[in-house]
């Protein structure tokens, strides 16, 4: 369908919401984002995420505060995480961060293996990698054809509406 702003998201819309738009939120990395996570804060609009979002996020945030508060140098953060689990129990920003998300009144969708499943169709169809398609499924399965995100790959779904966020630097694709 092609993609709009973040800003012209239409008020009492139902958006589902991509792990780019919370990444680029909790990274300061978009003003738009955090205006419109607070616009679903505010029931301007209904936000919607999923369980594998929540990991996706959780995964980003545990890393980035690792490097952030100096425990860690950046790159291979993930696997220097592995080779220091003392190091991921010294942690704890990232899991207050996830947790803000549902008290910012966003429901999250749960995943199940039917999902999972059908989502190899959405992949064959449109292009789109694992977790993309899960999304569009799950997306589907709860009646949402609105999404907000940095990945343009959504807009190959011809019956997606695709809000992005247009104020991103030049480093923040590469934050999420």
């Amino acid at each position: 369908m092609g993609g709009s702003t973040l800003e012209q998201l239409q008020p009492g819309t139902r958006v589902f919401i991509d792990s780019s738009v919370l990444l680029y939120h909790f990274f300061h990395a978009s003003d738009q984002s955090r205006r419109f996570l607070r616009r679903c804060e505010g029931r301007d609009c209904t936000g919607f995420t999923s369980a594998a979002v929540l990991l996706e996020v959780t995964h980003r945030l545990m890393a980035m505060e690792a490097v952030t508060s100096g425990l860690l140098p950046a790159g291979r953060t993930v696997r220097r995480l592995r080779e220091r689990p003392d190091i991921i129990r010294r942690l704890s920003v990232y899991s207050a961060q996830v947790a803000e998300i549902p008290a910012w009144g966003i429901e999250v969708l749960p995943i199940d293996v039917g999902a999972c499943l059908r989502a190899a169709d959405v992949r064959q169809r449109y292009g789109l990698l694992t977790n993309d398609s899960l999304i569009v499924t799950t997306m589907r399965d709860a009646g949402l054809t609105a999404i907000a995100t940095a990945d343009a790959d959504f807009e190959r779904v011809d019956d997606l509406e695709v809000f992005r966020p247009t104020d991103l630097g030049s480093a923040a694709p590469a934050l999420a």
